[in-house]
């Protein structure tokens, strides 16, 4: 049982993969969601260098338009498509889905929190830098 104060949340960190076949990836964004609260954000960091170290021909430009398309899901932004319009949970199922692509989700994390926006942004320093 938590706190009153306190609130449970998911996140996934955002990793961008670069080459799937060689299974490196660099964490590039954190989604958090709050069901009690209705929160569902994301926060990302594009490290231009780091990535370029993995794969030189990297698209960071089109990594940072993933993190956007992200960002516009979290938010119910109509540009991001039909995935925008749906629930917060179900957005946040549709963000934390695995993909093969080269912005994918980790796995599920969880914790409490009495601000889930402060909370996103630790994550962020934490597990992105």
């Amino acid at each position: 049982m938590t706190a009153p104060d306190k609130l449970s949340y998911e996140y996934v960190v955002l990793r961008c993969v670069p080459r799937v076949d060689r299974e490196e990836f660099l964490n590039v964004g954190v989604v958090l969601h709050c069901q009690a609260a209705g929160f569902l954000r994301a926060a990302w960091h594009v490290d231009r260098d780091r990535l370029r170290a993995l794969d030189a021909r990297i698209d960071l430009d089109q990594v940072c338009e993933a993190l956007e398309f992200v960002e516009g899901v979290c938010a119910g932004d109509e540009r991001a498509g039909a995935a925008a319009g749906a629930p917060v949970s179900q957005r946040f199922g549709f963000l934390k889905a695995p993909r093969s692509t080269v912005l994918q989700p980790g796995p599920v994390h969880g914790g409490v929190t009495a601000d889930p926006g402060r909370q996103l942004e630790r994550l962020l320093e934490q597990l992105v830098g």
